[in-house]
């Protein structure tokens, strides 16, 4: 009851061809006969805490809406089901009274790429792969090389040489992947990895592939449904290859179609100043999309060419949405306030706080508004970046709420100067 669809000419093509683009180039995305789907907030309220595989999953809760299959192909770890913070911390230093903050970080692998990695893998199962492949800053080359690992495939790895937080390669290292290391950044890797898994028999599982969209759409879904069914008025997340936020879009309108929610919220994207390529064609009207050489500490999104802008424009027109970017130290001053109130995030992530911050203050946001921000990776994830904050290590940058370590002598009186009561 679904089909592949070109976003530029419409054209379409069955379910389970092999492909990731029309043949006039453009980006497919799968598009389900609505009309056909008997879902409703009841069913998916059935499902909450169930035990049994595969609706005990935050994405194949929602299988009718996700990629309705034979369970058989269903590979889940399971995924999802992340809480949603609540931090008057966090809160005094937006200067917004109502922000929560959905953890995507607290998925098996410690990313959001987990939702998406589920139903790509399942696609992947379905049309018989069995060597997938991804180019990555980190999370999804961990995620893709886990379930991977569990479906029995091989995995490979395009990585840019050096540019990747440990954390995130250890992951994909010890889940067995092949990793590739090249010379260059991320877009150079993108554009090697559609190359090869063009030519050779790997199925790609890179947000390029539109059932990885599928999967992220259950962030948004779930985040609702947590709210009792009640939509905030905004969604705020970062944007590295901009899929996220496609995916955010294109839950919130097949949700509507459907008559579980009447009211769209806004969708505000937050990318680092270094890396801002859709920003740029934001606040330039449209006009021309101009990839740029990304720089940012937040690896995650260090990405100056993102596949996913076409579809990420439809999304912030037809939501009234708005993008933002926030610098380096906007990043990790809000880092150690999202770390220090005891929820941790890499930096990332951390863009989003920075961007509610921004947009709170340009009186974007109102303060009678509610406000979900997306969290999408684990504090672990760049542990470099938190000691260096800490240790006021960081090149360029203010430790603005350094938590410096004290070396003492092994006596009471030492420790009595140093830890104040």
């Amino acid at each position: 009851m679904a089909f592949l669809k070109c976003i530029k000419c419409g054209a379409t093509y069955p379910i389970e061809e092999v492909r990731y683009r029309c043949d006039c180039g453009e980006l497919l995305e799968v598009v389900q006969e609505l009309e056909s789907i008997s879902v409703s907030k009841e069913l998916f309220d059935s499902r909450l805490g169930t035990l049994s595989p595969p609706y005990n999953s935050g994405v194949w809760r929602y299988k009718e809406l996700i990629l309705d299959i034979d369970n058989k192909y269903i590979l889940s770890r399971p995924e999802g089901n992340t809480p949603v913070y609540y931090s008057p911390k966090i809160c005094a230093y937006v200067g917004h009274p109502n922000i929560r903050l959905k953890h995507e970080g607290e998925n098996p692998t410690g990313s959001f790429k987990d939702r998406g990695m589920t139903s790509g893998i399942t696609a992947a199962r379905f049309v018989g792969a069995e060597v997938v492949a991804c180019a990555s800053t980190g999370n999804t080359s961990a995620s893709m090389a886990a379930y991977a690992a569990m479906a029995g495939m091989r995995a490979v790895v395009f990585i840019p040489e050096g540019k990747i937080a440990f954390g995130k390669l250890a992951q994909a290292i010890a889940y067995g992947a092949r990793v590739v290391e090249i010379e260059g950044d991320f877009d150079d890797a993108m554009a090697l990895v559609q190359e090869v898994t063009n030519q050779m028999n790997i199925y790609l599982l890179n947000s390029i592939n539109p059932f990885r969209i599928e999967g992220q759409k259950a962030i948004g879904i779930e985040a609702i449904q947590q709210s009792g069914w009640e939509v905030p008025d905004w969604f705020v997340l970062p944007g590295g290859n901009l899929g996220n936020s496609s995916a955010l879009g294109k839950a919130l309108y097949e949700l509507r179609e459907l008559g579980i929610i009447e009211k769209i919220p806004r969708i505000a994207v937050i990318q680092a100043e270094g890396a801002n390529p859709f920003y740029r064609y934001f606040t330039g009207g449209y006009t021309k999309f101009q990839p740029v050489k990304a720089e940012t500490l937040a690896t995650a999104i260090k990405i100056g060419n993102p596949v996913s802008w076409k579809k990420l424009e439809k999304v912030i027109k037809w939501t009234r949405g708005t993008v933002e970017e926030v610098t380096e130290q906007e990043i990790v001053d809000a880092k150690a306030i999202v770390d220090s109130s005891g929820i941790g995030a890499e930096p990332a992530s951390c863009a989003t706080v920075a961007g509610i911050k921004k947009l709170v203050e340009k009186g974007v946001i109102k303060g009678d508004e509610s406000v979900i921000g997306i969290l999408t990776g684990n504090l672990l994830k760049d542990p470099d970046i938190v000691i260096n904050y800490h240790k006021e290590a960081l090149q360029g940058l203010r430790s603005t709420y350094a938590n410096k370590p004290v070396k003492i002598k092994p006596t009471i009186e030492e420790v009595k100067r140093v830890v104040k009561l």
